[in-house]
């Protein structure tokens, strides 16, 4: 018995699925212990807060600062205040208006102090902000002193501005900057640590140390590349504050700093590195990206998995029982092992490619990237692994769209041979065919080399992948699906790869045809060897690239005439015999036999009716063709095409109840309807190829199956062509030639509901009628005179009070219709002159209270005309 999915690969799911139900017991008893302690508060001093704060997630919690659980953030918000709130209150406005005074004080009177005086009074201001903080968390008023802590903050950068002012004028603006943001990031740290429950300083001070070292290279008016390692050194000083860094507002800010400045400073090497013209150009920027790869790959290994959350909800970065880890890190470890692995591909690429041709550069990043994949063999955390490979993956991507342009062009490109049909071979080879003699085609030499290298690792990666599988447990667990798409994308990677070769390498128009047609050829019968496998998304796969090949190569051959008769008889050939060898029914049974053979048997059904639908189609551009040799203009070589629906027909008949035999069919109704439209120019042409048209409907209705459709279609067609042949010989008394076919129609009808009074009075009567009523009609309405409009209207008036005195709805129907028809044709003229004699106004009025009058009757009609269509209904 076959597992899906393996046992390996079910134990793996049944594992992780046990694990994520055990993390959240863990978090609902969490959860609920806090719902207890809620409900019952433990006694405790009076000035305690009443609710417990967020912890950090990365680190133990501050002693200061007590701890909650997972889900505190759903509780009860934080009071600040205790018992003495008037107390509180009063410290609060009076540091509030001290605060303001110092302001005022400041701005209004700093233009009439000296030097000394205006210094004197910032410092004062700064200290007096600097130590409030530590009095008003004694007091717990902690608001309050986040407040001050964010005015010392700005005044100690107004500080670090007066004196560049007063102190150093002389000083270079970026140099001193640099220093400042130095000093002011040591000083923030200090302060934020002494006072550990300030939540800004911390923060501030990581943002600050952003700024030294590349306003240093600023002010030393460096190059990029020093640009780049200050960008990255100080993206490795955020990454060592990011894992060990104090809280979780500094982490966070030292995280983002630390992405920030590390990708702006691997985009200055990577743009140095592409730009680089020699090797020796090309070793500084790929050190700078090494030493960033080395850089993403420290953080993703250091990242933590998780966080344990217990009782008191304080986090720590150990693996314990009853942790719960959490996807944010994770997804962290994934990203920097992506970022470590484009920057390792990019250094040693960019020194590689450096000595060869610019065009070859994407075969020599694509090979870096693949080696890449070794990475799966070393012992590296999983997340890590898991970002390497996806690194692998996206250097793959790349490297194929950048190929595909020639493919799209080898494509696209043969519908230009539409406005030239058989003006003979071009003089540019198969270029010159696709209009793109003018491209540099030199530069897309590499394309077809790395679409045919992805699709040679794709069919290797197929072939072997339970070895695969093994090889990558430790980093990554495909399941059988993605077997699938790899064998797919080999498919279509391959045919890409080689419909693009022939215009790359030049070749000629001749032996570009014969390329791509051995190609179709080749892909159709993977296609056929796949389905019949049940590898269905292979086989879909190459069956789609096999039909976009058949139309390229098909409209290619349309620059020469004995191009074109060969490049679609063989594939004529080559559809219809993929066709035949896609019998769904039998393949299956024989080598499916498990419960997959009902699904793939769908599949497969289908794909065997587009092949068969696709030669029906070249027998028509076939038949075309034949009339084009032979110089008949186009209604003459209507009759030609109609050798097409004559073989499906008889196809039809053959194939029975398969699947495929609609399709097949309907594609020759298609040919039927292009040859009527070829014959519309010549009215004789056009009535005989009607009246074949009827015969092959009548040909088809012989079958039961077809018979509700097909028989109703043939004949309308019959009396079609009955009436185009009439009006094309300039008959002006057609009754002459249709009344001796109504009067044995309708006879026939009597006799038919004689013998089968269910029988429906449209079979009986309908074809009679209509051979002569209708022909009438069209002729009384172009007749001046009024002998035949009268004649025809009496004819239609006891037609219709036939079939209303009888119940024959075809009496009715057909005699009422063309009455009303002939009864318009002969009243519109003096309609027409009443409404000229008529005021303006009158025909409007007249319209809305026809509408006043529906409405108000509204349900009444509505009831009348559902009456009438239910007497109608009721008539044979």
């Amino acid at each position: 018995m076959e597992h899906v999915p393996p046992p390996a690969e079910e134990l793996a799911l049944l594992d992780r699925e046990l694990a994520r139900l055990d993390a959240r017991r863990s978090q609902l008893l969490i959860r609920r212990a806090w719902l207890l302690s809620v409900l019952t508060p433990p006694a405790g001093p009076p000035g305690a807060p009443s609710a417990p704060q967020l912890a950090a997630p990365f680190g133990p919690p501050s002693p200061a600062r007590p701890a909650a659980p997972f889900a505190a953030p759903f509780g009860p918000p934080a009071a600040q205040t205790g018992p003495r709130s008037a107390q509180n209150v009063l410290l609060t406005l009076g540091g509030l208006l001290l605060t303001i005074a110092a302001t005022a004080f400041t701005l209004v009177s700093w233009g009439h102090m000296g030097i000394a005086g205006r210094s004197a009074v910032l410092a004062v201001v700064t200290l007096a902000a600097l130590a409030a903080p530590a009095v008003l968390l004694r007091r717990g008023l902690s608001a309050t002193a986040e407040s001050l802590g964010a005015l010392a903050s700005v005044l100690m950068i107004l500080d670090a501005y007066a004196l560049h002012r007063v102190a150093v004028p002389e000083a270079d603006g970026p140099g001193y900057a640099s220093a400042a943001s130095a000093v002011l990031a040591v000083l923030w740290g200090g302060y934020g640590l002494l006072l550990g429950r300030l939540r800004l300083p911390l923060p501030l001070a990581v943002v600050s140390a952003q700024l030294p070292l590349l306003l240093w290279a600023w002010s030393a008016g460096a190059g990029a590349l020093v640009f780049g390692w200050a960008l990255l050194l100080t993206a490795a000083l955020d990454c060592a504050i990011a894992l060990r860094g104090p809280g979780v507002a500094v982490r966070v800010t030292a995280c983002v700093g630390c992405w920030t400045t590390g990708l702006l400073g691997l985009l200055v090497a990577l743009g140095q590195s592409v730009s680089a013209e020699a090797a020796s150009g090309a070793v500084a920027p790929a050190a700078l990206l090494l030493a960033g790869a080395a850089l993403a790959l420290f953080g993703a290994w250091r990242a933590p998995r998780g966080f344990r959350l217990d009782q008191a909800g304080s986090g720590t970065g150990a693996r314990e029982p009853g942790v719960i880890q959490t996807r944010g890190p994770q997804g962290l470890a994934v990203a920097g092992g992506v970022l470590a692995g484009l920057s390792g591909v990019a250094a040693v690429g960019g020194v590689l490619r450096a000595g060869v041709d610019w065009h070859w550069s994407v075969p020599v990043y694509l090979l870096c990237g693949v080696a890449l994949l070794a990475a799966v063999r070393a012992p590296l955390p999983r997340p890590v692994g898991q970002g390497l490979v996806w690194a692998s993956s996206a250097v793959t991507a790349a490297a194929v769209l950048a190929a595909v342009p020639p493919v799209g062009m080898s494509l696209l490109g043969t519908a230009s041979q539409l406005a030239r049909v058989w003006t003979g071979a071009p003089d540019g080879g198969v270029r010159g065919a696709l209009g793109t003699e003018g491209l540099a085609w030199s530069r897309s030499a590499a394309s077809p080399v790395v679409l045919l290298v992805v699709a040679g690792l794709f069919g290797l990666a197929h072939r072997a992948w339970p070895r695969l599988v093994r090889v990558a447990g430790a980093v990554v667990s495909p399941g059988p699906a993605w077997r699938s798409a790899a064998g797919a994308a080999a498919t279509a990677l391959c045919w890409a790869g080689l419909t693009a070769l022939p215009a790359v390498l030049g070749l000629s128009y001749a032996a570009s045809v014969s390329v791509q047609s051995v190609l179709v050829a080749a892909v159709f019968a993977v296609a056929v060897r796949a389905l019949r496998r049940g590898t269905g998304p292979v086989g879909t796969t190459a069956l789609v690239c096999g039909l976009a090949g058949a139309v390229s190569a098909g409209l290619l051959s349309l620059a020469a005439q004995a191009a074109t008769y060969a490049v679609f008889s063989v594939l004529l050939l080559v559809l219809g015999a993929a066709a035949v060898l896609l019998d769904g029914a039998a393949i299956l049974e024989r080598e499916l036999p498990d419960a997959r053979a009902a699904r793939a048997a769908g599949a497969l059904r289908i794909a065997q009716a587009v092949p068969a639908c696709g030669a029906v189609l070249c027998a028509m551009v076939l038949a075309r063709a034949a009339g084009a040799s032979l110089e008949l203009a186009g209604y003459r070589a209507a009759p030609l095409m109609l050798a097409v629906p004559v073989v499906t027909v008889l196809l039809g008949a053959r194939l029975r109840n398969r699947p495929q035999a609609l399709p097949v069919e309907l594609t020759g109704a298609l040919s039927a309807v292009v040859a009527t439209i070829m014959a519309v120019p010549d009215g004789p042409f056009l009535a005989l190829v009607l009246a074949l048209c009827g015969v092959l409907a009548a040909g088809t209705a012989v079958r039961a199956e077809r018979r509700p459709v097909a028989g109703y279609l043939a004949v309308a067609l019959f009396v079609l062509a009955t009436w185009v042949r009439l009006t094309a010989s300039g008959v002006s008394a057609p009754e002459a030639y249709t009344l001796p076919v109504t009067v044995p129609a309708l006879a026939v009808g009597v006799l038919r509901r004689r013998r089968d009074p269910e029988a429906s009075s449209w079979t009986a009567y309908g074809a009679g009628l209509s051979a002569t009523l209708v022909p009438s009609l069209f002729a009384a309405w172009v007749d001046p005179h009024w002998l035949r409009p009268l004649l025809l209207g009496v004819a239609a008036l006891v037609i219709t009070l036939a079939g209303a005195r009888l119940g024959l709805q075809a009496l009715l129907l057909v005699g009422g219709a063309v009455l009303a028809l002939d009864a318009v044709h002969e009243l519109a003229p003096y309609v027409v002159q009443v409404v000229g004699a008529l005021p303006r106004w009158l025909p409007p009025a007249l319209a809305g209270l026809l509408l006043l009058v529906v409405g108000a009757t509204y349900e009444q009609r509505l009831r009348d005309a559902r009456r009438l269509k239910e007497t109608v209904g009721r008539m044979r």
